[in-house]
């Protein structure tokens, strides 16, 4: 198998390394220098790739982006003809989310640049909004409207959407407390499988509840 060219490779450590700083320390407190450090190239790499730190900035939201979504799918693959589907996609999706978000070796970060990124609005989220949030929120409504059969665009639709994916979001954020409260050394496969478990029960008593 073929490796990366080295462009591409320094490009992909620059936007590791975004993510990582920009996540943990916010954009206006991170350097050039110390993105350039961190991915282990010059300075004059930010400006090749992107134009500059702003560049390099959107392109690690993009990437952000992108790793949420294939995780939880594309819009245009969901095609649910009944309801019981419709539910079966759904946990299908949510478990694939707790997967990612609590076990994964890039969790924290994603999830760090994610929650800096939306308590500090501007351009930068925005375009995680345009690319991420609002199409997969979408998606996942047309989901449960039709597990349910309430309108997608209705408000319930809209705030029982988020409240699945905030359930999972506590489970990163609050990790630690978790670990310390339950007595586990870690969250790995069998931890977010329990975990997984637990969310798609309430999932399905969701669904229960708002079904016309």
């Amino acid at each position: 198998m073929g490796t990366e060219s080295a462009p591409l490779q320094t490009r992909n450590s620059l936007v590791e390394a975004a993510i990582h700083l920009f996540g943990h320390r916010g954009f206006g407190q991170t350097s050039t220098r110390e993105l350039a450090a961190r991915a282990g190239t010059n300075i004059a790499s930010i400006a090749y790739h992107f134009g500059g730190k702003a560049g390099l900035h959107a392109a690690s939201a993009r990437e952000v982006a992108a790793r949420i979504g294939a995780v939880l799918g594309s819009p245009e693959n969901i095609s649910p003809t009944n309801p019981t589907e419709a539910a079966a996609q759904l946990e299908a999706m949510l478990r694939r989310f707790v997967a990612f978000l609590v076990a994964a070796p890039e969790a924290p970060d994603i999830a760090a640049f994610m929650l800096r990124e939306l308590t500090d609005p501007g351009e930068v989220a925005d375009l995680i909004y345009a690319e991420f949030l609002e199409p997969r929120h979408r998606m996942l409504c047309q989901l449960w409207g039709v597990a349910t059969g309430r309108s997608p665009e209705s408000e319930e639709v809209k705030l029982a959407v988020f409240a699945m994916l905030g359930q999972v979001l506590y489970f990163r954020i609050g990790q630690p407390y978790v670990l310390r409260r339950i007595g586990w050394a870690g969250i790995g496969p069998d931890e977010a499988g329990r975990i997984a478990d637990l969310l798609s029960a309430n999932l399905h008593a969701m669904i229960e509840r708002h079904r016309t």
